[in-house]
């Protein structure tokens, strides 16, 4: 289950960096955040694009490869396992 907003703090925590520089980023114009009271909060699709831009290009490349061969080799399962 998915959170709708996430704290800096779990922010800085899911991309491995440090709270001071999500600080930073939110300081640049990097990342928007939605204000709740008075914290800073992380809606959920922003995570997510910020989670894909950590993932470097080689990184990317060899998920996409080890996703295709799962396809391959299991795909029927899969789907089986899908309409259940």
């Amino acid at each position: 289950m998915t959170k709708d907003y996430y704290s800096i703090e779990e922010v800085a925590n899911i991309l491995r960096v440090s709270k001071k520089t999500i600080w930073q980023w939110i300081k640049d114009g990097r990342v928007k955040t939605r204000r709740v009271g008075r914290s800073n909060t992380f809606p959920h699709a922003i995570v997510m694009e910020l989670l894909g831009q950590t993932i470097k290009p080689q990184e990317r490349i060899n998920i996409e490869k080890i996703i295709n061969k799962a396809l391959k080799e299991y795909g029927e399962t899969f789907k089986k396992l899908g309409n259940e």
